[in-house]
């Protein structure tokens, strides 16, 4: 009878994988596989990354738009006679700012906190003479400026909106990956 030279299967199976580092080889642990390569960050995202980036708690960012808006009110008032629109211009980086800047668990502040500073940092800009004429002066800048208003607080909303979104899909999708 003649002998069949073949190896079985799982022997021949065993031969054609590709060979292992010593370690592995022993039985010791498979080397981890390679990381895959980044790539650097385009020029903006690296000059943006390099900005401040406080994360105030809903009241420190209360406060920063109510000190922003008084320090900008202030500074319109000497340098550009209490110009609203430019007292509207200036209100929404702060707007920004302020939503931008806040703690991911007090979100919900920022659209609140971004109006009450806009009517605080109107104080020194509102004209008239007297409390009875500063206070008329400051209801009819709110009057006039309601777009300014509006919009900064609908930026804030907006971008308070996106991170709040951007956060829950994070924690969905940490939440589905097998442990």
């Amino acid at each position: 009878m003649e002998q069949h030279r073949t190896r079985p299967p799982h022997i021949r199976a065993r031969r054609e994988r590709p060979s292992l580092p010593p370690q592995a080889a022993r039985g010791g642990r498979r080397p981890a596989a390679a990381a895959p390569v980044r790539r650097p960050a385009p020029p903006v995202v690296q000059a943006v990354r390099r900005f401040p980036n406080p994360r105030l708690t809903g009241l420190g960012g209360g406060l920063f738009c109510m000190a922003a808006m008084l320090a900008l009110g202030a500074l319109n008032a000497l340098l550009f006679g209490s110009s609203l629109t430019a007292y509207g211009v200036l209100f929404l980086p702060v707007c920004v700012l302020t939503a931008v800047w806040v703690r991911r668990g007090d979100l919900a502040t920022a659209p609140v906190v971004v109006p009450i500073a806009f009517a605080a940092g109107l104080v020194p800009v509102a004209d008239g003479e007297g409390v009875g004429g500063r206070l008329m002066g400051l209801v009819t800048a709110l009057a006039t400026q309601a777009g300014w208003l509006y919009g900064g607080t609908l930026i804030a909303g907006l971008i308070v909106t996106v991170r709040k979104v951007r956060l829950m899909a994070r924690r969905r999708r940490t939440n589905r990956r097998p442990g």
